[in-house]
């Protein structure tokens, strides 16, 4: 294991202020571990195009317009699995989950595709926030075998490395994302929302709590003004995507 160049890159994250620097350690670091290609990324919503959403990164010849073109972010077995997972995991495991599926053909055509471009193997590292998944750090070419503490601090550093390229890079996306986790509820307004997202309304609410329907909706108002939710379905949503409720 090279694990101490690991723990070495994140203290110097903290140290480096430049993002040219950040990316180019970082660099050396994937080429002490084998890795000829990679990717920092946000997550793109489905009318987005994923490569105007790169942080960083570098990959074969000409496979991003391949990759757009065939629109191959619709059947990546990789993103798929990306959608549910919530640490690293590495890319030959995530066709198995869909072996019995429709898109098992296309997945494994996309597969052998990526391979014949250089990309034969490589991991994924998810970044979450609040709202769900945010980004992640895509690293990939030949095959490395990495050491379960390997993959933790890869994980840490896809974390780490994503808020630094994209407070550099975007900074008003990064303020966005950074307030998310600045959102206050009280103890009751809590109670009123969990209660809420089990469906309740506010008459039973009010039972529950042995208050008055009309503080329950001062209690929703309040609520969904610190959410900036258009309605309480809205504030519903929002607040299993935050995190406040599961």
């Amino acid at each position: 294991m090279k694990i101490n160049v690991l723990v070495q890159y994140l203290a110097l994250l903290d140290e480096v202020c430049n993002r040219d620097e950040a990316v180019a350690e970082f660099e050396r670091l994937l080429a002490i571990y084998g890795f000829d290609y990679y990717g920092i990324v946000r997550q793109p919503k489905p009318n987005e195009n994923p490569m105007s959403l790169v942080l960083a990164g570098r990959w074969p010849k000409h496979w991003p317009e391949i990759y757009i073109q065939k629109k191959y972010i619709l059947t990546d077995p990789t993103i798929r699995y990306l959608g549910h997972a919530r640490m690293g995991f590495r890319w030959r495991d995530t066709i198995a989950p869909y072996r019995s599926g429709p898109m098992r053909s296309r997945m494994e055509r996309m597969m052998v595709d990526a391979r014949s471009h250089g990309l034969e193997d490589g991991y994924i590292f998810p970044v979450h926030g609040r709202r769900g998944l945010l980004g992640n750090l895509t690293l990939g070419g030949k095959p490395v075998d990495l050491h379960p503490a390997e993959m933790g601090m890869f994980d840490s550093i896809a974390k780490r490395l994503f808020w630094k390229l994209l407070s550099a890079s975007s900074p008003e996306t990064y303020e966005q994302f950074a307030a998310d986790f600045d959102i206050q509820l009280t103890r009751r307004e809590m109670e009123a929302l969990t209660y809420l997202a089990d469906g309740m309304t506010s008459n039973e609410i009010a039972r529950v709590l042995s208050i008055s329907t009309h503080t329950v909706d001062w209690y929703m108002n309040g609520i969904q003004e610190k959410l900036k939710a258009k309605n309480r379905h809205h504030t519903v949503a929002l607040s299993f995507r935050l995190g406040l409720v599961s």
